[in-house]
């Protein structure tokens, strides 16, 4: 059990420095409860300097919940392209929706109510009730958890259950009566900008003095690691089908993987296969037609949280057969420079950007096979 005189002493040196160092972000400007919301699903395994400009630009776009929940699917991740983990902008858009039939456009100020809310957890739950509202309610994200295990030499890394309950209820027994919004704030601030993973500036920190990891020089010891996560390396073929001056696109079927985003047709190449094997085996499997392969227009190379994916992209045209997808929602012919419209992962967003390079787009794209 922490002492109470210590308690109130990190409260009161904690939301001083937050009142002098915190950073200037556009979710900061005022409560409103829906910003705050769009804020957290987009904070959600994403830097703040990643969030800030998509952030604006949603707020252009959808500045209430009630626009958003009016909102197409397609439009909303059209705006979220290049934010990855895309469920993320489908929940908050279910949200929206849920928020203006359930409750009257308002989002909700009770933990029952707001944990109804597609997408939305004990974290951004707590983030909001905290921040919009002043509910005294936790957060623990990764910089609060290495926070709170240097400064109480907790071996706790919340890497299970039971870990992630210790931690839970430790930040539980810190909260002040009042200003608790601006007090998780603090803390993720703190972990964020000081009390960095790697070398900690621990001569800024606000809390130096009652942290028990830089009194006994641990800090590097503090959190305990994780396990790491195993990533498997993948190859994976694509075609940029061009057809009398356009270009084929599918759209990825809504519940697998990036459900909604449209996309290049193409697979994984299996053992065995070269690259050219793999794309025509995939597109007769996918479209139902064989293909002539010409160039080869880029090579890209992107990381997931458990893959890392080399990505092999040809300009094609089809041979012979009758095109018939048969492993997605939806198929479409565009000209090049309308590909903008649609919403794309991020590794078929570098390949629009190539192909809407003037010197890029052929004329008469008939490219000539492979010998």
């Amino acid at each position: 059990m922490i002492a109470r005189k210590k308690i109130k002493n990190l409260q009161s040196r904690l939301l001083s420095w937050y009142d002098e160092q915190k950073r200037d972000m556009p979710w900061r400007k005022n409560h409103d409860p829906y910003r705050i919301l769009v804020s957290e699903f987009m904070l959600q395994q994403t830097q703040v300097k990643t969030v800030i400009p998509y952030y604006k630009k949603w707020m252009k776009s959808s500045p209430t919940a009630e626009k958003l929940a009016a909102a197409s699917e397609s439009k909303v991740l059209k705006h979220w392209e290049g934010l990855g983990y895309y469920s993320r902008a489908r929940n908050l858009r279910k949200s929206a929706i849920y928020i203006q039939h359930e409750f009257c456009g308002k989002v909700p100020d009770s933990m029952e109510k707001i944990l109804k809310l597609p997408g939305v957890g004990r974290y951004t739950a707590g983030a909001v009730l905290s921040i919009a509202f002043d509910k005294k309610v936790p957060v623990l994200d990764g910089n609060v958890k290495r926070v709170l295990s240097r400064l109480m030499l907790l071996n706790e890394n919340g890497n299970n259950k039971i870990s992630e309950t210790r931690l839970w209820n430790t930040m539980e027994d810190l909260l002040p009566e009042k200003r608790c919004g601006d007090f998780n704030q603090a803390f993720m601030e703190l972990g964020a900008t000081v009390c960095l993973p790697n070398n900690p500036i621990c001569k800024e920190c606000p809390l130096k003095r009652l942290c028990e990891a830089n009194q006994s020089d641990k800090q590097d010891f503090f959190p305990p690691p994780k396990t790491s996560i195993k990533t498997t390396r993948i190859q994976v073929s694509a075609a940029v089908i061009f057809k009398k001056g356009y270009v084929y696109i599918q759209k990825r079927r809504a519940k697998g993987l990036m459900g909604g985003l449209w996309e290049f047709p193409g697979g994984k190449m299996e053992s065995g296969e070269t690259e050219t094997e793999c794309l025509r085996r995939e597109i007769k499997e996918e479209l139902g037609v064989n293909i002539r392969i010409g160039k080869k227009l880029m090579t890209h190379r992107h990381s997931y949280t458990r893959f890392r994916v080399t990505l092999h992209v040809f300009q094609c045209q089809m041979h012979s057969g009758t095109l018939s997808p048969s492993a997605c929602d939806d198929w479409i012919w565009v000209k090049p420079d309308e590909l903008k419209q649609y919403p794309f992962p991020a590794a078929n967003v570098k390949i629009i950007k190539l192909l809407n390079k003037k010197s890029r787009i052929p004329r008469h794209p008939e490219p000539k096979p492979l010998p």
